[in-house]
């Protein structure tokens, strides 16, 4: 009998595959970012229809084959169901997917990474906070996490107040970093620097930045 692996995560991907599966990309706290098939999860009435769907949050069983995984269950504890009415929410929600997709790898200890995400969507589900900003805290503390943390950019002259922003987001738990609000002037330039450090670090035009910026716009 071939013996289940369990893991903890996300679905930050999916993609149909044949005529009844989906192969999901699941960001997980012990294997970091790795792909399965939940076969016939497309036929109605299947169980693994609704479970295997992005921003799922939950404790997955796996058969684990040579190059690839199997989902056999899923006990989902968070579905972020309000995404399902909140288009713009939603949005902002499948951006941080792509970003956690683009930085995370297979076997990579991705546990900040991991809470990081969670903490973002929650923050995302609140009224206490302008998603602009919950865009800029994830960005920023993405790279933090990924050892990837330039500092404040030289291209112009930047407020106090924006200097302390980014120390703050740079040094605090993720459990601490959706605490504070900050005035329209620091939200422009943490908005510019954010500008900055993506075509740095990330070499592809992400899709889903492109509804989020038509959002922000308007």
């Amino acid at each position: 009998m071939v013996e289940l692996t369990t893991v903890n995560g996300m679905i930050i991907k999916r993609a149909p595959v044949g005529d009844y599966d989906f192969v999901v990309t699941v960001l997980t706290s012990e294997r970091g970012k790795i792909s399965a098939f939940a076969k016939g999860s497309r036929r109605p009435g299947n169980h693994l229809a609704g479970v295997v769907e992005p921003f799922c949050f939950g404790e997955f069983s796996l058969y684990e084959g040579r190059t690839s995984y199997t989902i056999q269950e899923a006990k989902i504890t968070n579905y972020f169901e309000h995404f399902r009415n909140d288009f713009n929410g939603s949005m902002y929600g499948m951006f941080f997917l792509e970003i956690a997709d683009y930085y995370t790898r297979e076997n990579n200890d991705e546990r900040e990474l991991l809470k990081l995400l969670y903490q973002s969507l929650r923050a995302l589900e609140s009224d206490n906070f302008d998603n602009r900003l919950v865009r800029c805290i994830f960005e920023i503390k993405s790279l933090v996490i990924n050892g990837e943390f330039p500092g404040i950019p030289t291209d112009r002259k930047y407020s106090g107040s924006t200097a302390y922003t980014l120390e703050f987001i740079r040094t605090s738990t993720v459990e601490k970093l959706y605490s504070f609000a900050v005035t329209s002037e620091v939200l422009n330039e943490l908005l510019h620097i954010c500008d900055i450090y993506r075509k740095r670090f990330i070499d592809r035009n992400l899709k889903s930045y492109e509804m989020v910026k038509m959002i922000e716009d308007n």
